[in-house]
């Protein structure tokens, strides 16, 4: 692999990065950073943040100049109408029109459908820090997204809402018992699209440090443990994962869209 452009674009609000780094919590950009340069330690990074940067109209200038686009993960919830949410999907669909080849994890891919006119909602269940027996289906078998990836995984997750509605000529490519959409592809306008619900980009980790972080609202307000003992006993079963899982093959997808815009 050689030199690449890469524009990242950071989901999270300025506070929620400044509440991860005061607890040692590396923000999902630097995560990004850290696992492409893994596979590619000569990429060259630009960062823009939607919701809050003033340059946001420079770095849309030159949109069509990146070799690919990165949009993370995020605290938000797509179906708010906030100022900084709706920043974000007229964004992605200045990205759409100028960027041809975009990577969108988790919150990036709810942000990529519902600006391609899709919908998100709130899911029926959710994924703390692990999605289980992620399957790829048939299609996703042909996708080069999963070129020499198990066709049953697990792979580092944390969501609460999910994909409905794809967008217009949109394929599934994977799916599991939680989100019948964990992975897609879809083009528009100039753009091809591959989407992940779970983050092979995060750390099982730092999706603990994430857990311990945010235990009192998912007892309280998210409901999804009853209690310490429970949420001590998932981050065991996490701990479990740490130790049979492959770091390689954990972050296959990044590899594989890296490789796809050489």
């Amino acid at each position: 692999m050689g030199n690449l452009n890469i524009l990242i674009v950071e989901g999270n609000l300025r506070t929620e990065n400044k509440n991860f780094k005061d607890v040692g919590i590396p923000t999902h950009t630097e995560s990004l950073k850290e696992s492409l340069n893994y596979f590619n330690e000569n990429l060259n990074f630009d960062v823009v943040n939607p919701s809050s940067d003033e340059n946001l109209e420079s770095i849309k200038s030159k949109l069509s100049s990146y070799d690919g686009l990165i949009w993370g993960g995020s605290s938000l919830n797509i179906y708010n109408d906030t100022p900084e949410i709706r920043n974000q999907i007229e964004f992605m669909k200045e990205c759409q029109r100028n960027v041809k080849r975009i990577l969108a994890i988790c919150w990036g891919m709810q942000v990529a459908v519902t600006a391609a006119g899709g919908e998100v909602k709130k899911g029926y269940g959710s994924h703390i820090g692990i999605a289980n027996k992620i399957t790829i289906n048939e299609q996703g078998l042909n996708h080069p997204l999963y070129k020499g990836k198990d066709k049953v995984f697990n792979s580092p997750a944390f969501n609460f809402d999910e994909v409905v509605t794809l967008p217009k000529n949109a394929i599934c490519l994977a799916s599991n018992e939680i989100n019948k959409v964990q992975s897609l592809y879809f083009e528009v306008n100039n753009s091809k699209i591959w989407g992940l619900q779970y983050h092979p980009e995060i750390t099982y980790e730092k999706m603990i440090s994430l857990i311990e972080f945010r235990k009192d609202k998912l007892i309280s307000n998210r409901k999804v443990f009853r209690d310490e003992e429970e949420i001590h006993n998932h981050i065991s079963f996490i701990k479990n994962e740490i130790n049979i899982s492959n770091k390689e093959l954990r972050m296959l997808e990044l590899k594989n869209w890296l490789n796809s815009i050489i």
